[in-house]
Order: C-alpha cells, then structure tokens, then sequence
C-alpha cells in the first residue's frame, strides 16, 4: 500500500517514505529524510534532512524532528513533545556543525510535551512521562519523569508500568523480567 500524503502537506523531493504511511494536514517532510513503512506523522510536524524514522513510528500533532535525530521501529512521540539539535543555541552564533545525534531506541513512548535534549540515548522501550526533560541517557525499559527527569521505575513492552525486582511478571501481557535497581531485562 502506498504512502497516503494530504494535500495540504509538503513532502520535498527526494524524501523516502515507507508503504503504507499516512502523512497528514500541514506537515513538512525535508528532502533527504527516510521514513519506514507504516508511519503517522500527525498535523503540523516538521521532520528534517538528516533524520531517519523506522517503522511503525506514530509522531502526534504538532512535532518537530530535527537533524540529527534517529527515531527507531514502533516509537511514539506525544503531542507537542520536542527535540532539540544544538545544545547550546544563539541566534547570532550558527551552530550548524555542531549538531549532537539524538537516538530513540525501538518501541520508546516520549508522552506528551516532554523535552529530550539533544545528544542522548533513549533505550529501548524507554518511557518519558509527559511534561518531563530528559538531559541524559535513559537505560532500557526505564521509567523517566520529572525536570529534570529522574527514574522511578521500569515499564513493559506493552507500557505498563512493572513492580517489584527479580523475576517479575507483567500484570496485563504476561511478559516476564529479571529486574535489579540497575537493569530489567526480558526473560
């Protein structure tokens, strides 16, 4: 299936974009960014020239995805959350060249308004809660809030948030872990 471009959005020449992706009302795609099969790219994102989407990606209203920023498979982006791609802006010193790469590890939630400075990692399956700052790496599966964000647990595949440490099993998937203070990990 073909990717479905709306009307009202731009998608510059040469951009790739995957089967079956929906791009929808008023967004701009630049012309070297890649795209996977089976996106959202929802009203009024931007996505730059130097980013790359898996697939599976959902990217809520409102969104801008800078250079240097790799989202990978089955990520979501919250409604006007925001990344960033020069560390330490002015608008009269470009700062081009020293844009820091920004990864989203597969399967990560980045909730609503939350911002991710540039330069860090989000583990795998890693969950932001909304409003919150992520100014650091973020292990997998971890559970972030806060401003700046801190980690107060560890969440499912499936998003549900996993209590306890040792074997742990999830109360809705039925997914089971190895937990420590320091790492979960499937079992």
């Amino acid at each position: 299936m073909a990717a479905k471009v709306h009307e009202t959005a731009i998608v510059d020449a040469g951009a790739e974009i995957g089967d079956g992706t929906a791009i929808w009302h008023w967004v701009h795609v630049c012309g070297t960014a890649r795209i996977g099969e089976r996106c959202s790219l929802g009203q009024n994102v931007y996505v730059g020239n130097d980013v790359t989407i898996g697939n599976n990606v959902r990217i809520q209203n409102g969104v801008s995805v800078y250079d240097a920023v790799t989202l990978e498979d089955d990520v979501f982006c919250g409604p006007a959350m925001v990344f960033t791609n020069v560390y330490n802006p002015r608008s009269a010193v470009p700062r081009k060249d020293e844009y820091r790469e920004t990864i989203v590890r597969k399967g990560a939630t980045l909730g609503a308004n939350c911002t991710i400075v540039c330069g860090v990692t989000i583990g795998e399956y890693g969950f932001v809660g909304a409003g919150s700052v992520i100014n650091r790496d973020m292990k997998p599966y971890a559970l972030m809030v806060g401003v700046p964000a801190r980690q107060i647990g560890w969440m499912c595949e499936c998003g549900v948030r996993l209590e306890g440490t040792g074997a742990v099993t999830c109360t809705a998937c039925s997914k089971e872990y190895q937990i420590t203070d320091e790492e979960c990990s499937p079992r």
